[in-house]
């Protein structure tokens, strides 16, 4: 008799825990309590510098004053598999608008660059490699894929906790723009 107790306290604290960190997917943009007309203070985006497929340093500085997508991905994670070519998709619609960054999750460049060259999008993207998983972790990551939406000044309008579609890439993309 104690152990489906057990069972259900821990599935409680489960999603108690789950729903306090998730905030449905939204990041710091949508403050509906905010007055109206009032400056909401955002959230900055980390500041990274990893390397991409050729072996450069890429640093969060090097996009200063332009809107950006950065994705969290991996090769062994299904949902992302299909976010990518989505991504792709969207930068080639905005072009130099916005510029969209794939970093990927403690995998090799082997594994990842691998991928996206059978996928068809390592010349559509820019990927990066994050062996230690710090740009993950300074997001706060909790689900795969995960995503933030940063305006021109460098403030995250928008964290998305999973998968999306074209169409929800491209609205997100809309309100940084």
């Amino acid at each position: 008799m104690k152990k489906p107790h057990i069972s259900i306290i821990i599935v409680a604290v489960l999603v108690i825990g789950w729903l306090l960190t998730s905030r449905n997917g939204q990041g710091p943009a949508e403050n509906i309590n905010a007055p109206s007309g009032q400056d909401i203070r955002l959230e900055k985006a980390p500041n990274f510098s990893l390397k991409d497929y050729s072996g450069e340093t890429v640093n969060f500085a090097d996009f200063a004053g332009k809107p950006l997508v950065i994705n969290s991905w991996a090769a062994w994670c299904p949902f992302c598999r299909q976010e990518l070519p989505d991504f792709a998709a969207a930068q080639k619609e905005f072009g130099n608008q916005v510029v969209i960054i794939a970093i990927d999750r403690q995998e090799s460049l082997a594994v990842a660059k691998g991928f996206t060259d059978e996928q068809g999008t390592t010349d559509e993207l820019i990927f990066l490699l994050d062996p230690k998983d710090s740009f993950y972790k300074s997001i706060g990551g909790f689900s795969m894929p995960e995503t933030i939406f940063v305006n021109k000044d460098g403030n995250i309008a928008d964290h998305k906790r999973g998968p999306m579609d074209f169409n929800e890439i491209r609205q997100k993309i809309q309100k940084i723009l």
